[in-house]
């Protein structure tokens, strides 16, 4: 509980902040309802009573559902509830706007699709596009990532699935298997119960706001993958999975910069597994995955740098570091819930990380991502989306909560999920 108020304050401390000095600072933010970027508006739409109906039923049945299903059909029963639990908080701002054409802004990734018409060329010219203010200059979103996100929604039109109903659907779907993944991680390292205690949590996690419609649902559904099949390879000793692992590991670094963060939850898994079996075939994996995007012209380290110069061309250059380097922090809560903060002491208690308990360690190292990544500077503002490969470890923390409390935590998760969706009309 105590933790969970030091949550409040922080939270109400970083809405308020920005409302009482106001003026041009405030402006400098760039998010109208910091430190979510979003304009405050209380609204309704048509998933806001599907999302209310959906709330009630996980709080009053999901810790039951957990504990007594047979883990494959709790596995699918968790995916499909966290699918519509994320569709109906997107329609709460409606089809269009809510859904279809969070992806077709001009900043956005399908504003390119249409404009590349060869794939060796795209990888081979995508460095020198990044810097702004040139004729070619790529749109925000597709400069400060590498050429993974953007071939994504290319090879997605090309199949036939091109515009922003498609492109939604499939943040919506890879972005929601992340709790899946979660789950088999714990699973796999010896931790079931955790598992079976963490998954109501993780499928009424607040995140889900921004899963239905940033691509950075992809990265965390793609990560949170690798992850699992490598403890997966931990159990089984299969070169092939652990091969697969390190390839989803390769892809996520190529979605996105800041995803080679990533090593904290693999190293964590690797020690909850108590083997470095895997580590070399998860290696080869990767260096496969950078080899292939290397020879296609594309090289990492030059984008990287190029990346951080275009940061600090746009609005990163203006927003005050003095704020956002704790409002990050408040956004982060506001994903994962007050229910996540609260759990964290025991999560990370002693006895925890002195008897290697897999959770313990997942979740220290979302935690070490997040606070490396605040770190860094590279990610002022729009967090509660940025970081959803972190938070969705961070959730796992609510395993800890005690059995008897957990209705109650439930209910305080959702009630926030659905006051920030219906006061805050966010802009992902």
């Amino acid at each position: 509980m105590l933790a969970a108020g030091l949550a409040v304050v922080l939270v109400g401390a970083a809405f308020q902040v920005p409302r009482i000095i106001g003026g041009e600072w405030q402006r400098s933010l760039y998010a109208g309802a910091a430190p979510i970027f979003g304009v405050w508006l209380p609204h309704a739409g048509p998933g806001t009573v599907p999302a209310a109906l959906i709330a009630v039923v996980v709080v009053l049945a999901g810790p039951t559902v957990a504990a007594r299903l047979s883990w494959p059909r709790l596995l699918v029963a968790a995916y499909i509830t966290a699918v519509c639990w994320t569709f109906a908080l997107a329609l709460v701002d409606g089809w269009r706007r809510g859904f279809t054409e969070r992806l077709t802004d001009h900043n956005e990734y399908l504003h390119e699709v249409g404009g590349v018409t060869d794939l060796r060329v795209l990888l081979r010219e995508f460095s020198g596009r990044i810097l702004d203010f040139q004729p070619d200059s790529w749109t925000t979103h597709v400069s400060g990532h590498p050429p993974g996100a953007l071939l994504f929604f290319v090879l997605l039109d090309r199949a036939g699935f091109g515009g922003g109903a498609w492109a939604g659907a499939a943040c919506l779907l890879i972005g929601c298997s992340a709790v899946v993944a979660v789950a088999v991680t714990l699973r796999a390292l010896g931790a079931e119960y955790r598992a079976r205690a963490a998954l109501p949590f993780l499928v009424l996690a607040p995140a889900a706001l921004w899963i239905a419609v940033s691509a950075d649902a992809i990265f965390a559904g793609v990560t949170a993958w690798a992850v699992a099949l490598l403890a997966l390879a931990t159990r089984s000793g299969r070169i092939g999975t652990a091969v697969g692992a390190g390839v989803l590991f390769g892809l996520g670094i190529y979605l996105s910069y800041g995803l080679v963060l990533m090593a904290f939850p693999a190293v964590a898994v690797l020690m909850a597994g108590r083997t470095l079996r895997p580590l070399l075939p998860a290696l080869a994996g990767a260096l496969a995955v950078a080899a292939a995007f290397t020879l296609a012209g594309f090289w990492w380290l030059d984008g990287y740098h190029l990346v951080v110069q275009r940061y600090y061309q746009g609005i990163a250059s203006d927003r005050p570091f003095g704020y956002w380097w704790w409002g990050n922090l408040a956004a982060t809560v506001c994903a994962i819930g007050l229910a996540a903060v609260a759990a964290l002491p025991n999560a990370l208690s002693r006895a925890g990380v002195r008897a290697l308990d897999p959770a313990t360690l997942l979740v220290a190292a979302g935690l070490c991502a997040v606070l490396v990544a605040d770190a860094s500077g590279l990610s002022k503002a729009e967090t509660e989306r940025i970081w959803l490969p972190f938070d969705v470890w961070l959730l796992a923390a609510t395993a800890f909560l005690p059995k008897a409390t957990a209705r109650f935590w439930l209910g305080v998760q959702a009630l926030g999920t659905l006051l920030l969706v219906h006061l805050i009309l966010t802009h992902w």
